[in-house]
């Protein structure tokens, strides 16, 4: 083989990379003519509903992107070309390189490198672009969801994150899966913990049951089989081993029952220890779980007492703080208040224009609040005898799903709109925080002593937020844990020592979480 002199060697260097500039340049040139052509045709186009001024604020971010990807990709084949004429060298003088683990580990490098470079210039370009102030909200992502957010700031480049995440917030917290519990035939829409001991978990569900089941051991205590329809909710009463449910057969059903509990086994980790805010998940679907139900679990078939006079579905029902009365929610658009020894209609609650969603009760005043497809939610004040108020919430514009109270003076509401919003009752014109999603949220729970909203979304995600809708976590959800179709409602049981808080959805399937509060709160 003949031996290339070192003159000529850098002459061929200096060759290749006039060749590379010359081709750089010719590129640049072609795809910057390109790129001003893609610009016009975008903003000059109707179909988007963006606002010009994002619309111009995408395009140049996208812009950036695609510049320094096709500046990374040339430096990796002017350093490939470097690397191979260098072992020619090499080889010439006679000694060996492992050329391959060279040009890995450079080009290694040099992409992190790189990488940092575009990871700064994009957080600081949506920075610049963004003025509004951010402290009281998350905000949605913005085109494709799973592989762009600005939110996020997700990208991929090939196979491989090429920039993870730019969130406001990166706490985690310590998110366990303990329990799944397992039996219904259909979709879970709701689930409640019992307020008196023995502690159950009672989910209701679209195969026309209620069950009850043991939080330590997973096993179906008593199933009731009194409604004709869909069991929407489930309640149960604040000092009696008494459960209400609200079903699509027109009627809400108070049952009384009696359990006993199992011996509680060792509990079996089943999950990843920490909440994962920054990898996501497949969206393949899995199976659904297929359960033939408890066979030995006890049932009840009739009730102890019927609340009629509705004229569509009941949606939910709630237990007045004392229990001597109840509130229904239907389709009908009207709320009813109901005396609970008599089965007496005390109040009919109309006002709203389109079917309720749901309703609640204050935990220590006679306050009601239902929830409309009609956008807004409307609290209702009893704690005067004589007279009852009503106030009307106009702050979402889609059905909202749900709105709960606090321990105090607030109220939530999530809604089909994609957002969570937080109200103070004493100042009820605008909220004093939004949350926004990237997914319509369902039945939403707010934890008594630390005030943490747990969010249940229609594309099987569980977040935590604080009051003031900083995220806190994001429950895990994999091909093997989680969720696996959409989640229907959330409930915190602080009071558990393991569960403390449940979730359910149309997987069939209610899952026990441990969540470290006090990790989650100082990670904050």
């Amino acid at each position: 083989m003949p031996v290339e002199s070192s003159s000529s060697g850098v002459v061929r260097q200096a060759k290749q990379k006039r060749k590379s500039h010359s081709l750089s340049i010719k590129r640049t040139n072609s795809t910057e003519q390109e790129r001003s052509g893609l610009q016009r045709d975008m903003l000059d186009g109707q179909d988007s509903k963006l606002p010009l001024s994002l619309r111009t604020n995408l395009i140049d971010l996208f812009s950036q992107i695609e510049r320094e990807f096709e500046n990374l990709y040339i430096e990796n084949i002017e350093l490939r070309r470097e690397i191979e004429t260098l072992n020619d060298r090499l080889t010439a003088d006679g000694q060996t390189l492992e050329g391959t683990d060279l040009a890995k580990g450079a080009l290694k490098t040099k992409t992190s490198h790189s990488t940092s470079q575009l990871s700064q210039k994009l957080k600081t370009t949506y920075k610049a672009s963004t003025s509004k102030p951010r402290s009281n909200s998350c905000h949605a992502p913005v085109g494709g969801a799973r592989n762009f957010s600005v939110s996020g700031w997700e990208l991929w480049g090939g196979d491989s994150w090429i920039v993870s995440s730019f969130k406001t917030t990166t706490s985690r917290a310590l998110c366990q899966l303990l329990r799944e519990y397992v039996g219904h035939r259909d979709g879970i829409w709701d689930l409640s913990v019992t307020r008196t001991q023995p502690m159950v978990l009672g989910t209701a569900s679209a195969d026309h049951t209620a069950m009850l089941w043991s939080i330590e051991t997973g096993k179906c205590l008593l199933k009731y089989l009194g409604h004709q329809g869909s069991v929407n909710s489930i309640k149960f009463h604040p000092t009696e081993q008494m459960a209400l449910t609200a079903s699509g057969d027109q009627t809400a059903h108070i049952w009384r029952f009696m359990v006993q509990l199992p011996t509680p086994q060792p509990v079996v980790d089943v999950s990843q220890p920490l909440c994962d805010d920054d990898v996501d998940v497949s969206d393949k679907d899995e199976a659904e779980v297929e359960a033939e139900g408890p066979n030995d679990c006890p049932s009840v078939r009739v009730a102890s007492t019927t609340l009629r006079s509705h004229q569509g579905v009941v949606i939910a029902a709630d237990w007045l703080v004392g229990g001597k009365q109840a509130v229904t929610a239907s389709w009908d658009r009207a709320a009813n208040l109901y005396d609970v020894e008599t089965s007496e209609l005390v109040h009919s609650l109309t006002g709203h224009d389109q079917e309720l969603t749901h309703c609640c009760t204050h935990p220590t005043q006679r306050l009601v609040v239902t929830s409309s497809r009609d956008t807004t939610f409307r609290l209702w004040d009893f704690r005067d005898p004589s007279i009852h108020s009503v106030n009307v919430f106009q702050g979402h514009t889609d059905t909202v799903t749900s709105a709960v109270f606090t321990v105090g003076d607030n109220v939530v509401s999530g809604s089909d709109d994609r957002t969570v919003k937080v109200w103070d009752l004493k100042n009820m014109r605008s909220p004093i925080a939004t949350i926004r999603t990237d997914s319509a949220v369902n039945r939403i729970s707010v934890s008594v002593s630390q005030k943490i909203i747990a969010l249940p979304h229609d594309n099987r995600q569980v977040r935590l937020f604080d009051m003031s809708g900083v995220r806190l976590a994001r429950l895990p959800r994999s091909n093997r844990q989680g969720h696996r179709r959409m989640v229907c409602c959330s409930a915190w049981c602080e009071d558990n020592t393991s569960c403390n808080l449940f979730t359910c959805g149309f997987d069939r399937q209610a899952i026990g979480w441990n969540i470290n509060i006090p990790a989650l709160l100082l990670e904050k």
